[in-house]
């Protein structure tokens, strides 16, 4: 065989190689092995597959004791059982050692589990994501008592990110545009990139941040989603664990003030329920605080407020699609290299097209075939097996980062002005996208059953 012909079977091995030992792809196939089994269970009527949740507990809920209620303890071991083995064949298939990862996967879902029961009480629950107990417990081990060495094998953040990401896309569906039609796209898929770029501008031009991963990182937190859409970006452009760590905490905290403050200043301006919570759907960051600041509106409001930010959520994968392919071009101009389409493909976080995979799957596919009931169950039941993944890899995040790294983020105050100055150009045009398709000046009002 001469050596060109070698050279084509060689590459065409490590081409087959990387579907089953590199990272991106690993996430894909375990982001539909989670899709696959909850599928197949609600679709036959066999099985009725779910990760382990903890009820809501605390004053006016649930006892302590009480979330751990029968059935919870077995359901949390299976969860355990199904992670550990599916992360631990990836660690196998990226020849870690499995001897190794085990014991630091249990010592990590623990801490995580941990991370589950304090963020399900009642007050915690109601204000803050599980995002903020993850990182802050994984700090305040990693910068007092430190973090084992026996349980660092576990701390796969990125590899959690990519898998959770996959299952995520199930839950995003494109018939939510349906339920708003226009008026929804023009308040989320016009306004949200606008924002984003002028927030990319406004950090990379006049505040000069020469991070860029953490500009666009902070950027889609502020103009999509929060928390979903910060992971997914922070991925496709390459930040480091204290980027996404940054964007993902000013994001928690300015949601708190926001989903408190919103409400208040709606109701005390008169402006009417559908036009209220549509722009809170369109500003406030995080899906769970949207539905509540728009409910303490009222029905209209909370409807309103959560088909925008549904509507939002869908160009997560858009986004993070086409930050991959400008940050792959980007790091390919700086080394001034050519830029073919086979070494974008090679550099692509193919885990996006998982995501994306995903979303249409549940959209066009198990909708059409099982029904709108059914597949509203299994989206159900993957947001449990993705908030877990997303769980373990920010208490993986807080239990590798120290507060000096933390701190470098904050240098001059850059980075918050770019979220607080960018959230308000986002107020204050998501407002001005709401008052002309929904005041009814210039098209009809929307009726929402």
């Amino acid at each position: 065989m001469s050596d060109k012909n070698t050279e084509i079977v060689t590459a065409e091995k490590s081409k087959l190689s990387d579907l089953i030992r590199k990272e991106d792809w690993l996430a894909i196939w375990i982001g539909f092995i989670f899709i696959a089994a909850v599928t197949i269970g609600i679709a036959s009527g066999a099985y009725d597959l779910q990760a382990a949740k903890f009820a809501t507990w605390g004053k006016g809920e649930a006892a302590f004791l009480d979330i751990f209620k029968e059935g919870t303890i077995p359901n949390l071991i299976l969860t355990f059982v199904i992670f550990a083995l599916l992360f631990g064949i990836g660690a196998v298939l990226q020849k870690k050692s499995i001897r190794e990862f085990i014991p630091a996967f249990l010592g990590l879902f623990i801490i995580t589990t941990v991370v589950r029961i304090i963020s399900a009480q009642v007050i915690f629950n109601r204000y803050l994501e599980f995002a903020f107990w993850a990182l802050l417990i994984g700090l305040v081990i990693a910068n007092t008592v430190k973090t084992p060495k026996w349980l660092k094998p576990a701390l796969q953040t990125e590899f959690y990110i990519k898998a959770g990401l996959v299952t995520f896309g199930a839950e995003v569906l494109f018939s939510n545009i349906r339920k708003f039609g226009l008026y929804g796209l023009g308040i989320a898929w016009i306004v949200t990139p606008i924002v984003i770029i002028f927030m990319w501008f406004l950090g990379t031009r006049v505040l000069k941040i020469k991070n860029k991963s953490l500009v666009i990182t902070i950027a889609t937190a502020t103009s999509v989603c929060g928390t979903s859409a910060a992971i997914a970006v922070a991925a496709a452009s390459k930040a480091k664990k204290t980027d996404l760590t940054f964007a993902v905490g000013i994001s928690l905290i300015f949601t708190v003030i926001m989903m408190i403050a919103f409400p208040l200043f709606i109701k005390l301006t008169g402006l009417n329920e559908l036009m209220g919570g549509a722009w809170i759907g369109g500003t406030i960051d995080s899906t769970g605080a949207v539905a509540l600041a728009g409910a303490a509106l009222g029905e209209l409001g909370q409807t309103s407020a959560t088909l925008v930010k549904m509507i939002q959520n869908i160009l997560i994968g858009f986004v993070a699609f086409a930050v991959a392919i400008f940050f792959t071009a980007s790091e390919k101009k700086e080394s001034k290299s050519s830029v073919g389409i086979g070494e974008i493909w090679y550099r692509f976080p193919k885990f996006i097209l998982g995501f994306l995979a995903a979303s249409v799957f549940t959209s066009f596919i198990a909708q059409n075939l099982f029904g709108a009931e059914a597949t509203s169950t299994i989206i159900s039941n993957l947001g449990q097996f993705r908030t877990w993944a997303f769980a373990l890899a920010f208490t993986s995040i807080g239990l590798e980062t120290n507060f000096g790294e933390l701190k470098e983020q904050f240098a001059g105050g850059k980075p918050v002005t770019l979220y607080v100055v960018g959230q308000l150009f986002n107020i204050v045009l998501t407002f001005a996208a709401v008052w002309i398709l929904l005041s009814g000046t210039f098209f009809p009002v929307p009726v929402l059953n």
